[in-house]
């Protein structure tokens, strides 16, 4: 039997707007969360996800980049503490589908959170694991990556964005 996965929120849900709560407590919900994340963002062949877009405001995002040997991480509470060499790269998400556009943001990072263990933690990254964790965090900040898009293509994805949140409005 296959498993029921909650739904990623799509372009137009009223969550992904919205600023996430501190995870206050670890707990065996916030340990279901993350795992319920990752088998989300496996069956939707995404890179990372963001608690926001399976419809919970708490501080929790995943990743798991698609490089042989790479860790998955699950952080808690993130918070970047050191960003340089700006880099624009292209960039979609789960929940703006059809769209893709060029976002600049920091190629190197240091961000700091909890791990599910309780542990504080510092994680260096650059590259795509730096622009996707950067790309999570600001869902976790209601910001989506088309508010950071320069203003020609904001007007492209402007019809784009409407259809989009017609069709997958609650």
């Amino acid at each position: 039997m296959a498993e029921d996965l909650p739904a990623i929120r799509i372009y137009g849900d009223p969550v992904l707007r919205a600023i996430s709560e501190p995870v206050e407590n670890i707990d065996g919900d916030v340990v279901d969360l993350v795992e319920r994340m990752f088998r989300v963002m496996g069956a939707a062949a995404g890179i990372g996800l963001a608690a926001p877009q399976v419809g919970v405001g708490k501080q929790v995002f995943v990743a798991r980049m698609p490089f042989e040997g790479a860790q998955p991480l699950a952080l808690l509470n993130p918070e970047i503490v050191e960003g340089e060499s700006p880099d624009t790269d292209e960039e979609g998400c789960l929940s703006v589908p059809e769209i893709r556009g060029d976002v600049t943001r920091p190629s190197h990072i240091i961000v700091k959170g909890v791990t599910l263990q309780g542990d504080e933690v510092r994680v260096e990254a650059e590259g795509l694991m730096a622009r996707v964790i950067q790309h999570e965090m600001d869902h976790l900040n209601g910001v989506l990556f088309v508010d950071r898009l320069g203003t020609a293509a904001k007007f492209v994805a402007k019809r784009k964005l409407k259809k989009i949140s017609h069709r997958y409005s609650l």
